[in-house]
């Protein structure tokens, strides 16, 4: 169901004003949430990804996403940084290492967190944590805040700026709709190395371990995701250190919603009030707009009856300058006839001479 930003407002409003009578406000994010039990999400395992970016193409081809200005055999792209946009929902970046080792390729996208931080950070629910495991966004819900932009450690979420009318946030989905039909996420299916795993988070959290155990020369002894953040459905193994391929190692393990929660439940009054100070900007900027509307009205009914008297001036003018070029023309007629009749009776005056 299509919502306009009209009615929207009006309930944040109505919402508003039930949090400043109610004898109790509740901030968003203050319950602790522990995951659920069974979700999905996929090891990458940074040692075996080549850089191909097969999943960066079957990405944009199961998300329909625009084709990028560079095509995804063009493997130049790699010598830049780069992060996911509204067009990207992921990407594949090269980390070249110390001690003459071989780069390493690092597949980038939303890490669909047990607990997520722009999840925590969206007053209206537009982000929702689903029993999948994938971090769900409604469009429909949004407002445009992109408060969940500044909230992601993983700087994820992008805005289509570009999009004038309905803009979104645009991020990895986890292929929701691909995993209902039982079906492996895009990335997950392309990759040609089995660099990505997709299963039960408790079963890749298995297979991570027993890799590492396996081969200690190969693998740091850390999974990456099991804990970062609350832990995320998306978990990494890696050779070389997670803080030289592009991975924050400051992040801690409490989830974003212990972070925040108890700042925002000592503010609650803010929470009410952030509704009703959203409509009453909307109400101003309506406004603004109906008396710039009424200021250009009067502009054009000004306009117009300067422009009817500029006309009319103009017509009398060239009235005026014809009756005068009349004149004229008669009394240069008027002149030409007496001039004529002078001459003739000239010539008939010699004439009569002439004959006597």
């Amino acid at each position: 169901m299509s919502v306009s930003r009209r009615k929207f407002l009006g309930w944040l409003s109505a919402a508003g004003a039930g949090a400043l009578v109610g004898p109790t406000a509740h901030a968003a994010g203050n319950k602790h949430f522990t995951g659920y039990p069974d979700s999905l999400g996929v090891l990458h395992d940074v040692t075996r990804c080549i850089g191909c970016r097969r999943c960066e193409q079957a990405c944009n081809q199961v998300n329909e996403l625009p084709a990028p200005e560079r095509p995804f055999d063009d493997l130049t792209v790699l010598e830049n940084r780069r992060r996911t946009d509204a067009k990207s929902y992921t990407v594949v970046n090269r980390f070249d290492l110390a001690d003459a080792e071989p780069p390493a390729f690092v597949k980038k996208q939303c890490n669909h967190c047990l607990e997520p931080a722009c999840a925590s950070a969206c007053f209206v629910k537009a982000f929702k944590k689903l029993p999948s495991g994938a971090v769900s966004y409604d469009a429909d819900l949004c407002v445009g805040c992109r408060y969940c932009m500044i909230a992601c450690p993983f700087n994820i979420p992008a805005y289509e700026y570009d999009s004038a009318l309905s803009p979104r946030v645009m991020k990895c989905t986890l292929c929701q709709p691909r995993i209902e039909k039982g079906q492996l996420p895009g990335c997950v299916e392309s990759c040609p190395k089995e660099a990505l795993t997709f299963g039960k988070r408790d079963d890749l959290l298995r297979v991570a371990r027993e890799r590492i155990r396996k081969y200690p020369q190969r693998y740091k002894d850390h999974i990456y995701g099991e804990h970062e953040m609350g832990g995320t459905n998306w978990l990494y193994l890696s050779g070389a250190p997670f803080a030289e391929i592009g991975m924050r190692e400051d992040l801690g393990v409490k989830p974003a919603p212990e972070l925040t929660s108890g700042a925002l439940a000592a503010v609650p009054i803010v929470v009410g009030l952030w509704p009703v100070l959203l409509t009453g900007i909307y109400a101003i900027s309506k406004r603004k707009d109906r008396i710039a509307e009424t200021e250009k009205a009067e502009a054009v009914a000004a306009a117009r009856v300067e422009a009817q008297e500029a006309l009319e001036a103009r017509v009398e003018q060239e009235r005026t300058k014809a009756v005068k070029n009349q004149e004229m023309a008669i009394q240069r007629e008027v002149k030409k006839a007496l001039e004529d009749a002078a001459k003739e009776a000239a010539e008939t005056d010699a004439s009569a001479k002439e004959d006597q």
